[in-house]
């Protein structure tokens, strides 16, 4: 039997979840996946600064689980970078103090779900991991932005995370 997958914290939301190569159509190239609790160990490495243990330990899993993780996504982007390959970052084993996509910032408890689900974001699921229950984004609601607070109705069509706000130009976020 497998032993499953440790659960990672997640500090943040990255606002643009995917990167290809330059005059190449999207049919004719192949992805790689980076899950976002890889991306995780990447930005606390190489852009914050911080020490593997120390970024283990903020991310809540053992050193040697976080260099595992940091070694994959580091093949993963070294490889799309020298086979030309596009970046998508999608899924992973990872929770986040926001819970509902906003990271440390905004209220809830969600967790993010990978491999293969489709989901992946810290929104929350109903039974059998199908979309519905209390965080799931419907026709209504609201777009907010994390910076300055601005809200507007929500777009039907238009997933939130792919607007900016008119304000200050930030990602906007569910409310």
């Amino acid at each position: 039997m497998v032993r499953p997958r440790k659960i990672k914290l997640v500090g943040f939301e990255p606002g643009v979840t995917y990167f290809k190569p330059r005059a190449v159509p999207l049919k004719d190239i192949e992805e790689v996946e980076v899950t976002v609790d890889e991306l995780e160990t990447l930005r606390l490495v190489n852009l914050k600064k911080l020490s593997q243990a120390d970024a283990a330990a903020k991310m809540q899993v053992h050193q040697s689980t976080f260099q595992r993780t940091l070694t994959r996504a580091r093949e993963k982007i070294t490889d799309a970078l020298v086979n030309g390959k596009a970046i998508k970052i999608h899924g992973g084993e990872y929770k986040m103090p926001g819970g509902d996509g906003t990271g440390p910032i905004g209220p809830g408890m969600g967790r993010g779900f990978g491999r293969g689900s489709g989901i992946g974001r810290g929104i929350g699921l109903g039974a059998g991991g199908r979309m519905g229950g209390p965080l799931a984004a419907g026709p209504g609601g609201v777009c907010r932005c994390p910076k300055c607070q601005h809200e507007q109705s929500h777009a039907r069509g238009l997933p939130c995370n792919q607007m900016k706000c008119p304000e200050c130009g930030t990602t906007m976020v569910r409310k």
